[in-house]
């Protein structure tokens, strides 16, 4: 799986993204909505061989981000097949996204959304798809009212508070 933007490149993580993983996930600013940042390596590591067994599980996972002009992995976008319940949905495609604090601010999120959800509904012919955010994090609940999904409601998710958003693929096309 690869998707490509004007900027971007997409696709599958590979065990050698372990170091920028961990430089991302470390950092607090970063994890300051998601919980604790990880302590070492090998937790980064063992993320990535997560992911990727839901890419032979499932057929889709969160993507590397690549930053063509850089070569960086700069972060990560994509959609999740949710197998456990979130606020009550199961077996339902989640977009996420997750970047390196100093590629912030520069519309890589948005991007790399927009070609996720164009991924999501024309190839995987999605229905519906869903996305959350803690109601603390007003850049991801910005970003996700910009791309058209629709805030139906609140949960609680590990005791925090989140917002849940859906998008259809009729208000999408």
């Amino acid at each position: 799986m690869r998707i490509e933007t004007d900027r971007l490149i997409l696709r599958q993580l590979e065990d050698n993204d372990c170091e920028r993983m961990f430089l991302m996930d470390s950092d607090p600013e970063v994890m300051k909505y998601l919980g604790t940042p990880v302590a070492s390596i090998q937790e980064s590591k063992e993320m990535i061989k997560m992911i990727q067994k839901q890419y032979e599980e499932n057929g889709v996972g969160r993507l590397a981000v690549i930053e063509k002009e850089s070569g960086l992995m700069i972060g990560w976008s994509g959609l999740k097949l949710l197998t456990q319940p979130i606020n009550n949905h199961v077996d339902t495609l989640d977009l996420g996204y997750r970047f390196i604090p100093e590629f912030w601010g520069k519309g890589y999120a948005m991007e790399t959304a927009i070609a996720v959800l164009h991924y999501g509904f024309n190839e995987l012919n999605a229905d519906a798809i869903y996305a959350y955010a803690d109601s603390g994090n007003t850049g991801s609940n910005y970003i996700l009212g910009k791309l058209g999904f629709e805030r139906t409601g609140e949960f609680e998710d590990s005791g925090v508070l989140c917002c849940w958003y859906e998008l259809k693929r009729e208000k999408y096309l």
